[in-house]
């Protein structure tokens, strides 16, 4: 990431997180809520995956994205996150699950008003506006850098979260044979990968950092206020839909834009990285599946494998 044309240079971006995170962890602490997961996601993604993301996309040289109008794009993307954090993500999902019994059907429906809301509309808007979406989904698999990437991060993801996740003791207690594993778990992948991978990278890294870094001129700016609305995306389903014991849950406001600033921000960063440094949406789309594969693969198994744990 170059330090761009824009008013204010890389360095200013990476203070203006700087103070923003710290106040969010200070909050925190002094709130005496969860820190030491922020801290955490701060050391691991946002610092040391970040530099070996750099690292590994050092010799990426991604063709640009296009971008007619930038700010009449921008404001028009920034007008919908408002209308999709608080109406989709605030209630729409709480209302939808409401609506319907846990299972598989739920399940689809969900997954599909995910990819309508978080791909099809924001694709739509662009396109009325007159942008182009079509490189936006480029794989970028034949660009240097891509393959290294996704198997270093993809291995070191799944190796951290099978030890600070207790994802494997929960496969463990539905004693799932080689067999249901040997098809559950590329399907619990593909499944994450377009619940999660495509839905979320799509519209904050695709649609939002490159309308970002082409009014900004600047792809650090990019990432850092991407970052940002990535985590403040969240408090609206965080404080309005969420429940005492859920992670970043609160009935304090303030503590929960705290925390999504401080735990969720660090990751989106690292993300935004390796989007601005590969342009691959196919890239940043398998390793978001493999931070999350992990922790939702027992749920996974128990819908659509039906099988209970074994106390």
């Amino acid at each position: 990431m170059a330090a761009g044309e824009g008013r204010i240079r890389a360095p200013g971006y990476l203070a203006i997180y700087g103070v923003l995170w710290g106040a969010a962890f200070a909050y925190l602490f002094f709130k005496q809520a969860d820190w030491t997961f922020p801290l955490v996601s701060l050391g691991v993604f946002g610092i040391l995956l970040s530099g070996v993301a750099w690292a590994l996309t050092r010799r990426s040289d991604p063709p640009p994205v296009r971008v007619r109008r930038p700010k009449v794009e921008l404001a028009a993307v920034l007008i919908f996150m408002v209308i999709y954090a608080v109406g989709f993500l605030g209630w729409g999902m709480g209302a939808l699950k409401a609506a319907m019994p846990e299972g598989q059907a739920r399940d689809l429906v969900v997954l599909a008003a995910k990819l309508v809301v978080h791909v099809a509309i924001p694709a739509l808007i662009l396109l009325a506006l007159g942008g182009r979406v079509a490189p936006l989904f480029s794989t970028g698999m034949d660009r240097k850098g891509f393959w290294p990437t996704l198997i270093v991060m993809g291995v070191i993801f799944l190796a951290l979260l099978s030890v600070v996740s207790p994802s494997l003791q929960q496969i463990g207690e539905l004693r799932p044979g080689l067999q249901v594993l040997a098809w559950a778990a590329p399907a619990a992948f593909v499944w994450i990968a377009l619940e999660a991978g495509l839905a979320e990278e799509f519209l904050f890294r695709a649609v939002l950092q490159t309308r970002l870094a082409a009014v900004l001129r600047s792809e650090t700016g990019a990432v850092v206020l991407g970052a940002l609305v990535f985590a403040l995306a969240h408090v609206p389903g965080l404080y309005l839909r969420g429940a005492p014991g859920e992670q970043g849950h609160s009935t304090d406001l303030f503590e929960v834009i705290a925390y999504t600033i401080g735990a969720l921000s660090p990751v989106a960063l690292m993300l935004g990285v390796i989007w601005a440094r590969t342009r691959s949406l196919l890239l940043v789309v398998l390793l978001h599946a493999a931070i999350d594969v992990l922790p939702i693969l027992p749920e996974f198994l128990i819908t659509w494998a039906g099988l209970t744990p074994i106390s």
